[in-house]
């Protein structure tokens, strides 16, 4: 139990205000596109995505605060749960869209580019499905399981805070304002002052391996060399807030990924093969030994990071076996004299189980044909179809029920939807669907259920706040479906303009350094593997056993872990100064012996400053991705005439960077605890 849950909604079921409005609903469609842009760009950048239920609830409350907005505190809870939609499907999206347009079998390639009317119909129907199979379980989860709902807790508390005149919306948008100027000034689109990252490469000194038999008898000797491929973090304000709001237990779990990937399997692997650097070449010279770093970690570490998520997201279900069941059987069972009068209570209906149903059905049958489409199979669609509402509404459940116990920033979406992968790609292989065709399917399979996972967690954690708040179900779920519709219609153009822009601008477009898309390259990589049978088995069933020694010794979350050795490692470093920037503030904080509403405070506030700072360097990004796309190399080009600032592409580029990290500890850490009180 939750120690503050309140006795009673902030609203009474008897009370009668304004809720399912225009303004509401329009001012939520406009944060929904906003912020789903924002995390459009963090999720292709870092595979992280944020809960935009904070920034939406501050947005909101400032709004309805408007001379020609005035609105009730359900209106506000309307706007918040349609606006942020629009992160939990743009986060289905990015996990599993881009694989598309990454896949590639015997030099030819799955799309090109982004299939619109395609897209659209995946984003439509998953996000559709997610919110229909998470209404069920509304009552189960929300009430009856007693979830402690950390986020959910947390936005109530903003919301109630800005009731008493708090709104908080000055930290988010000055945020947004610090995060924006800091990435126009260090994007390579942009005026590039500052160095995002610097690289060293630090060489092994030569060593002779003299090798033998057991008996002693001389086999040769052997010179090994290679070194350690080692980055700073990513001057990232929006990793680093991540990393905040994360909390710096996950954060360095997440490094903890990182530093095995980068300082110990890549040393390790160029050591092991001392013959690698004559053999690979670029204009037959040796290759440099950073970019066999990155060789070694694309081609061979994350195979084996793969095998650690399958490993990882199967001990995650069946560490959840008990609670799935008793939240399935809670959705089931026959309502008692009790129940059905709760049922009649404004703050109890939802959207009736008969148009749930009738629903569900009008989605399958045309996403059904999509799937014909894409498989070029009557069978293969059909069995696409039973395993796409099978998952779909298993995945929905235990995603809600994540989403419960850990909040929405940390739901693992994707480790849900590649299990949803492989089912369907041995499926499709044992039925004789193969090729790009199978490719194809397969992801679109997953593609649906990864947005229905998605959104069903931003759905349940919606309907938990507006319980605690006292709104109306089932108008909520309309507006999330209205938002849902709208927004899967929109979507794709943010992520059609950072992979358009990222080629006008050098780049390979979405799966490029600089958008490594993670989950979505994982995604192309397993389905391409297991349908076109040339997956790397034998490093998929390192990294199997290396997730099972995890699990043996009660690592904390291997699957996050497996999710650190797949991404970048300035990536997962500076997610880890974030976490670092929470801990250091925490240990502040906790020197002043605040009052639990101080705590709260600081708390709060340090998640509005983190999602201003998230939501500024992303929005800026897309913007910037977007002048390229128009013709416009470089604002740097634009105002000196030059591609790049020399000063900037050297060392004192990196040595400037380091006001970035100034800047955003400065807002983390001080901001938050600045009007706290010394207590003795």
């Amino acid at each position: 139990m939750n120690a503050h849950k309140p006795d009673v909604p902030y609203v009474p079921s008897q009370t009668n205000l304004a809720e399912f409005t225009l303004k509401a609903i329009l001012l939520g469609l406009v944060m929904a596109v906003v912020l789903g842009a924002a995390n459009a760009y963090l999720g292709l950048k870092a595979g992280l995505t944020i809960s935009a239920t904070f920034p939406a609830a501050v947005v909101a409350i400032a709004a309805f605060r408007l001379p020609f907005m005035r609105g009730t505190i359900l209106e506000q809870n309307i706007a918040r749960t349609t606006a942020s939609v629009g992160e939990a499907l743009v986060a289905g999206a990015i996990f599993t869209i881009p694989a598309f347009v990454m896949v590639e079998m015997d030099g030819e390639r799955l799309w090109t580019h982004f299939n619109y009317w395609e897209t659209s119909a995946i984003l439509l129907v998953g996000g559709v499905l997610g919110i229909l199979f998470v209404i069920m379980l509304r009552r189960t989860l929300v009430v009856d399981a007693e979830l402690p709902f950390p986020e959910s807790y947390a936005c109530y508390e903003i919301v109630r805070a800005g009731q008493k005149g708090e709104s908080g919306a000055n930290y988010v948008f000055g945020a947004m304002g610090v995060g924006a100027l800091i990435e126009l000034l260090k994007n390579s689109n942009g005026l590039a002052i500052f160095r995002e990252t610097m690289e060293v490469f630090v060489q092994f000194p030569k060593s002779v391996v003299h090798h033998f038999t057991s008996a002693r008898e001389s086999l040769g000797n052997i010179a090994h060399t290679g070194g350690i491929t080692f980055a700073t973090p990513l001057a990232s304000p929006a990793l680093m807030g991540v990393g905040y709001i994360i909390g710096p237990r996950l954060a360095a779990i997440n490094f903890c990924g990182g530093v095995l990937a980068w300082l110990v399997f890549i040393p390790l692997a160029l050591f092991l093969n001392p013959e690698l650097r004559s053999t690979l070449l670029i204009d037959g010279q040796p290759a440099p030994w950073n970019e066999l770093s990155y060789s070694i970690w694309y081609n061979q570490i994350r195979p084996i990071a793969v095998g650690a998520m399958l490993v990882g997201s199967l001990y995650t279900l069946w560490g959840l076996r008990g609670s799935i069941f008793s939240a399935f059987h809670g959705a089931f069972k026959t309502k008692s004299e009790e129940e059905a009068r709760l049922a009649e209570d404004r703050l109890e209906k939802d959207i009736n189980l008969k148009w749930i149903i009738l629903s569900t059905i009008g989605l399958v049958i045309p996403m059904t044909f999509v799937y014909y489409l894409f498989s070029d199979s009557i069978a293969g669609a059909l069995i696409a179809a039973v395993i796409m509402t099978i998952t779909g509404f298993l995945f929905a459940g235990v995603g809600g029920w994540l989403v419960g116990l850990v909040g929405g920033s940390n739901q693992p979406i994707s480790g849900l939807a590649l299990s949803t992968l492989i089912v369907s790609a041995l499926v499709m292989v044992a039925i004789g669907v193969v090729g790009l065709s199978g490719v194809a399917a397969v992801l679109a399979v997953a593609a649906v259920v990864c947005c229905a996972t998605a959104v069903a967690g931003d759905m349940i954690q919606d309907l938990k706040v507006g319980h605690l708040i006292g709104g109306t179900p089932w108008k909520m779920e309309v507006a999330e479906i209205i938002s849902t519709i709208v927004v899967s219609f929109v979507l794709i153009f943010p992520i059609i303009i950072l992979h358009e822009g990222n080629i006008a601008a050098g780049g390979i477009g979405i799966g490029d350094t600089a958008l490594p898309a993670p989950q979505a390259g994982l995604m192309a990589q397993l389905a391409t593997g297991i349908v076109g049978g040339d997956m790397a088995w034998g490093l998929i069933i390192i990294g199997m056993f290396f997730a099972l020694a995890l699990i043996i010794i009660q690592a904390p979350a291997p699957m996050l872990i497996a999710v650190g050795m797949y991404l970048p490692f300035d990536t997962t470093f500076a997610i880890f100064v974030g976490g670092l920037i929470k801990l250091a503030t925490d240990k502040v904080a906790s020197k002043r012996n605040p009052s639990s509403e101080e705590k709260t405070r600081v708390e709060n506030i340090g998640t509005l400053v983190a999602s201003g700072f998230i939501a500024g360097e992303a929005l800026t990004g897309v913007v910037l991705a977007g002048l390229v796309l128009l013709g416009v190399s470089s604002l740097t080009e634009v105002f000196s005439g030059h591609e790049s600032f020399a000063f900037a592409e050297g060392a004192v580029g990196g040595w400037l960077s380091l006001l970035i990290f100034g800047a955003v500890g400065y807002g983390l850490m001080r901001v938050p605890t600045s009007r706290m009180k010394k207590r003795s």
